[in-house]
């Protein structure tokens, strides 16, 4: 499956949109990457998952890891698709926690796995909750790698579809100039 055609699906099902977005950031933009509006449908989420798996061919893991809420399904997809073990971290006050009695080994090699990476900043969150287990992060993984490059030194991710975010400081924002309604998508609560 090639990029374009990961985009098309996304469009397809309702996974991009395009309007006049606030992302987490603060940051205004025309496009925005609703993975969640995926999870209707399971084939595609399937699909998806069983693509990444054949980039992820010759990477050693054991367990894949993935943020609550947006990425626990396409995780536990990912999982499936190579035949690994499926755990998700979750927020309890403010903080990422690996919760419900899951337990990592000492050096076990985990995927982390998000649906969209823009800043990392979950893949980070998640990264510190796992640090007390002493495990071997062995990859990033992700549907859409909106994160321009900017995170190269820090994280080799693996994803379907790399995408150069435009983006708009809000006092700036063409978008705003015009008049179109400001939408706030996330889950999460920015700036």
């Amino acid at each position: 499956m090639e990029q374009a055609d990961v985009k098309q699906l996304l469009l397809d099902f309702d996974g991009l949109l395009n309007g006049h977005f606030c992302l987490t950031s603060g940051l205004h933009s025309d496009t925005y990457f609703q993975c969640a509006k995926l999870y209707q449908y399971p084939p595609v989420v399937k699909t998806l998952a069983q693509e990444l798996a054949k980039k992820l061919k010759g990477l050693e893991f054991d367990t894949v890891v993935s943020p609550a809420i947006g990425a626990i399904i396409f995780g536990y997809e990912v999982a499936a698709a190579t035949d690994k073990r499926n755990l998700f971290v979750e927020r309890k006050d403010g903080q990422m926690q690996l919760r419900r009695g899951y337990i990592l080994k000492k050096g076990e090699k985990v995927l982390l796995v998000e649906d969209v990476i823009t800043t990392a900043r979950t893949i980070f969150e998640t990264m510190d909750a796992l640090k007390e287990f002493e495990i071997e992060v062995a990859g990033v993984a992700c549907i859409v790698d909106r994160s321009a490059g900017k995170l190269k030194d820090k994280l080799n991710i693996i994803s379907l579809l790399q995408v150069e975010p435009v983006t708009y400081n809000p006092e700036d924002c063409p978008l705003c100039k015009l008049g179109i309604e400001l939408t706030k998508p996330g889950s999460r609560v920015g700036k």
